[in-house]
């Protein structure tokens, strides 16, 4: 299988539009993607970048990326957080999430952060039992908790 790892530019937006909407449908919310090709190339690509992407290449097609961004953590400091490791359907079981996912260790690492995070869906054993044997930590006593756009206006108007 010959692709390749490199950073994302802002041409490759769409086709990386494409691969979140495929991960909204395997993840079964086809329906939860609101941002657009316009949104990730003025947040990922501004003079403040609030998030950083690698992708997958293979005949001039992205068949996967990964899109990080820094955090902080109260008890580590700088951290990274992998928002997202996609890859296309087609292209599973060859490589490519490992490729992907070792750039982003490889990123986090020279950045000299204290930790890098992500969530997974429980129902998602392979990606579980990649992530485990590469030697991560899953917590699974700890919830994740989530204010929706609607559930942030209600509260505030509730709380002015």
């Amino acid at each position: 299988m010959d692709f390749s790892i490199r950073d994302a530019v802002q041409e490759d937006m769409s086709q990386v539009l494409d691969l979140i909407q495929e991960l909204a449908d395997f993840e079964k919310e086809p329906d939860a993607v609101d941002i657009t090709v316009d949104d990730l190339i003025k947040e990922g690509f501004g003079t403040q970048p609030l998030f950083k992407c690698f992708v997958a290449e293979m005949n001039e097609e992205i068949i996967g990326a990964a899109i990080i961004y820094d955090r902080f953590s109260t008890w580590k400091g700088r951290t990274v957080h992998l928002e997202d490791l996609i890859v296309k359907a087609s292209m599973r079981k060859k490589g490519i999430g490992k490729a992907l996912y070792t750039r982003v260790m490889h990123y986090a690492k020279d950045k000299g952060v204290k930790r890098v995070e992500w969530v997974v869906l429980d129902w998602n054993t392979n990606a579980i039992d990649f992530y485990e044997k590469s030697g991560a930590t899953l917590l699974k006593d700890w919830y994740l908790v989530q204010m929706s756009e609607k559930g942030l206006a209600t509260f505030v108007n509730q709380n002015v």
